[in-house]
């Protein structure tokens, strides 16, 4: 867990005339961003600034729609437009069994039955039903593996390593 704070959003516009702003969430679903008090702002690539707290969330759309503290005309919303908003890490609530994407990529996936390295994981598509982990290996195929119970079988965060029991033929290369 290397990184203290986690992107969850990108404000995109203003939404009314009294502040509030509207953020496409990069997160799961605009509840993760309701359970939050506080988020922060990158000034400019750099440091990241004071907590801004919550006033109010509602979902429109897919999008969230957030007022926060101190901004109160559509000139101060306007003025966010195109910041990423961050949360601390340990303000996001997150299920058991649940990981953040920022720790999966990278993570060295092997079959627990050979001890074989398949590859790196280098992307994750939600799907709805489940996540699906793309790895790619040495000779650049990537593979689709999804991310369900009966195949991935361990995950070790701090070791960045992952271990996968295949479904049958999903390795099985085309010639």
């Amino acid at each position: 867990m290397s990184k203290k704070f986690l992107q969850i959003g990108e404000i995109v516009s203003t939404h009314a005339l009294k502040g509030e702003v509207k953020v496409k969430p990069w997160c799961d679903s605009v509840d993760v961003i309701s359970a939050l008090e506080c988020v922060y702002i990158n000034n400019a690539g750099k440091a990241i600034k004071q907590a801004i707290k919550i006033e109010n969330v509602k979902e429109h759309k897919g999008m969230a729609i957030i007022k926060l503290d101190g901004v109160d005309s559509i000139e101060d919303g306007s003025a966010l437009r195109g910041k990423v908003l961050y949360a601390r890490r340990e303000d996001i609530p997150i299920d058991e069994d649940s990981y953040f994407i920022v720790d999966l990529i990278g993570m060295q996936v092997y079959n627990i039955d050979s001890d074989e390295l398949i590859g790196e994981i280098i992307d994750i598509t939600p799907t709805g039903a489940n996540d699906v982990y793309h790895i790619k290996n040495d000779a650049g195929k990537i593979y689709l593996v999804p991310a369900i119970k009966k195949v991935v079988i361990d995950i070790n965060i701090d070791g960045k390593v992952m271990k996968i029991r295949p479904l049958e033929g999903l390795f099985d290369d085309e010639n």
